[in-house]
């Protein structure tokens, strides 16, 4: 578990690290360099979960190579996937990481979202869902395994 107290907004308990895969994790299907090590520094603290569509169908490959799990969504109705699957681990308990309009509704729902503006972009709707926007993935889940650096974000 993560434990991050926020001044002015309070304190967040983590126990999961939820990943979209494509413009997240991915980048025209193939891992992003950096993102195995990055998570490496908070798998002992968050269970990191991929989840997509598998749009590019490398999502089992990808979460081998890095020794987390994958839940994969149908396609049709992703956003509200995303969502049940956030709530069914315990919203308050996750942090979210995406970048596209059908991670929105996680990223409002859970106790940390974050937005990542990748080589792909990111939607409008990811970016006003989230509490916070960084430049890349690896950045992403710095911020986890720095909580302090969320603290200087976040703090009113």
């Amino acid at each position: 578990m993560l434990s991050i107290d926020i001044p002015g907004r309070g304190h967040l308990d983590l126990e999961h690290l939820v990943l979209d895969v494509n413009g997240t994790l991915a980048f025209d299907g193939e891992l992003i360099p950096g993102v195995a090590e990055a998570l490496a520094a908070v798998s002992g603290t968050l269970h990191p979960v991929a989840i997509t569509a598998d749009t590019q169908g490398t999502a089992h490959n990808m979460a081998a190579e890095l020794g987390i799990e994958v839940h994969i969504v149908e396609r049709g109705a992703e956003a509200a996937q995303k969502l049940a699957f956030v709530r069914e681990l315990g919203a308050a308990s996750v942090a979210a990481i995406g970048n596209g309009v059908n991670d929105a509704a996680m990223l409002r729902e859970v106790a940390l979202g974050v937005c990542v503006v990748g080589g792909e972009g990111a939607s409008a709707e990811a970016m006003h869902a989230a509490d916070v926007v960084t430049g890349d993935i690896v950045h992403a889940i710095g911020l986890l395994a720095h909580p302090a650096r969320l603290a200087a974000t976040l703090r009113r």
